[in-house]
């Protein structure tokens, strides 16, 4: 069952993300579809973990269905990975770093602030 629940959730999520690559990433430039998902997964995830643990019941199925399978698909380490790359290889290395400032500052202030509204 818990198998199940991921693979569903990771279905809905992958899709999602694709989705929002397909509307906001460029052939080349910024990678705004994936810091979008990234930022989102962060804010999304915070506020699921913090407001799962601090119910009485036991919502292991949703965690894993919402947190696991479709905030787990929808973000991407990889894809982020890959497109600063692209952006040093492109000599676009200011943007590469602002990439990464970018998405590690505002992802945990976003998970942060996820977490104090749950």
């Amino acid at each position: 069952m818990q198998i199940l629940l991921v693979m569903i959730g990771g279905f809905l999520g992958a899709i999602g993300r694709f989705s929002v690559g397909e509307w906001f990433n460029p052939n080349q430039g910024f990678p705004f579809g994936t810091l979008l998902v990234n930022l989102i997964g962060c804010f999304l995830l915070g506020w699921l973990l913090t407001f799962m643990s601090r119910r009485s019941k036991n919502y292991s199925y949703l965690t894993l269905f919402l947190g696991t399978g479709v905030i787990g698909s929808f973000t991407t380490f990889s894809t982020f990975s890959v497109e600063t790359i692209q952006l040093f290889k492109q000599g676009l290395v200011v943007l590469g770093l602002l990439y990464v400032l970018i998405s590690i500052f505002f992802g945990l202030l976003l998970a942060y602030l996820g977490s104090k509204l749950a």
